[in-house]
């Protein structure tokens, strides 16, 4: 059966006036109006579209792009509001229903609201603005065992939900809340847009850091690509290089002056650019022959001082081995001839006064 809020191919079964009947894959058939028809288009053919409900409740193909689809999140603008409920702009002829009770604040027509579409108990495509039921605030595992679904440095595709003192709080892949610091920021964000951003950390309490760069080393290459391509644009030339300002970098490409000089630095090893006091250009056939050239310079420059530090061995003959090992033994044998054991010296002879001490000493005074 085809599936409601979502994109289904479906083969052409019947062509009427008022439109094209298609196959539901469940032996029913969907109506695909006239005025959405592709040119063309024949029975048996087989369609893309997205099936959602009329004003009837009855299952419609349309060849429109909806600004979203089931289970995603999205920045729609209120078109009206009445007793029931608000009614909001989501790219086709019958617009999508909030209820009162999916809306955090009374919402006003002429003002977006980011969203998510879900399907009610009655199975119609409805949309709530309290997202917190269905964007989650952690990323774990789907059940124990399972790989984490996401990891530092993936391509992610965010919708920005809500400004914050520290920054940005995003909508990841439809699932996931993530953070962008503001000091991640350099460029023009606003609410409501859709981006392409990168997990900058996936923290030990399981939420997200978000970057609108790649990381590391990656980021160089799409910069390298825009660099090339902005110097196309002004005759080969740019008036940066590494030393430039900060400020003006990120003024010209939104990326970090590192960045910038990741970039550069990779394509001057490229030999695309030659890199200048006042900048940057693009490098002709003689900037590339000479740096060829001197790239060989210095190799063969290298190995002259390898060569001229370590002189090559000549291989010696099994008779100067043996001839070396003779020498080595004589020596041997000298050295231990010549260390004989010293002859030890008789000690000197200690003569002692036979005479044991008295007690009495002779008094040398005279008697008065």
């Amino acid at each position: 059966m085809a599936e409601l809020g979502l994109y289904n191919t479906l083969t052409v079964l019947d062509e009427q006036p008022h439109g094209l009947y298609l196959d539901d894959n469940d032996g029913g058939k969907i109506l695909l109006p006239r005025k959405q028809i592709p040119a063309g288009t024949k029975i048996g053919d087989s369609l893309r579209v997205f099936v959602y409900l009329d004003s009837d409740d009855r299952p419609i193909a349309t060849c429109l792009r909806p600004k979203a689809q089931l289970h995603q999140a999205a920045w729609l603008e209120a078109v009206d509001v009445n007793q029931t409920g608000a009614f909001l702009d989501w790219g086709l002829a019958k617009d999508v229903f909030v209820p009162f009770a999916e809306q955090t604040h009374r919402m006003e027509a002429g003002k977006s609201y980011a969203v998510y579409l879900y399907l009610d108990n009655t199975n119609r495509i409805v949309a709530s603005a309290r997202l917190n039921r269905f964007i989650k605030d952690e990323v774990k595992a789907n059940w124990p065992g399972a790989p984490i679904p996401l990891a530092n440095g993936d391509k992610v595709k965010l919708l920005i939900a809500q400004r914050t003192d520290i920054g940005y709080k995003a909508v990841v892949n439809d699932t996931y809340w993530g953070l962008l610091h503001n000091d991640d920021i350099r460029k023009a964000i606003r609410i409501g847009q859709r981006v392409e951003g990168y997990i900058k950390r996936l923290r030990d309490d399981h939420k997200l850091d978000l970057m609108l760069e790649p990381v590391g080393h990656t980021k160089a290459d799409p910069l390298a690509k825009k660099i090339l391509q902005k110097m196309e644009e002004s005759h080969g030339r740019l008036n940066l290089n590494d030393h430039s300002p900060a400020e003006l970098i990120e003024l010209q490409f939104g990326v970090s002056k590192r960045t910038f000089k990741m970039a550069i630095g990779k394509l001057y090893k490229e030999r695309k650019i030659v890199i200048e006091e006042t900048g940057i250009r693009l490098a002709t056939e003689a900037d590339q022959k000479s740096a060829v050239n001197k790239d060989l310079k210095k190799e063969a420059k290298k190995e002259s001082g390898k060569d001229a530090r370590k002189p090559a061995k000549e291989p010696k003959s099994s008779a100067q081995k043996a001839q070396k090992a003779g020498k080595k033994k004589e020596e041997n044998n000298q050295d231990q001839t010549d260390k004989k054991p010293a002859e030890k010296k008789s000690a000197p002879k200690v003569y002692r006064n036979p005479k044991t001490k008295s007690e009495k000493t002779l008094s040398l005074k005279k008697k008065s």
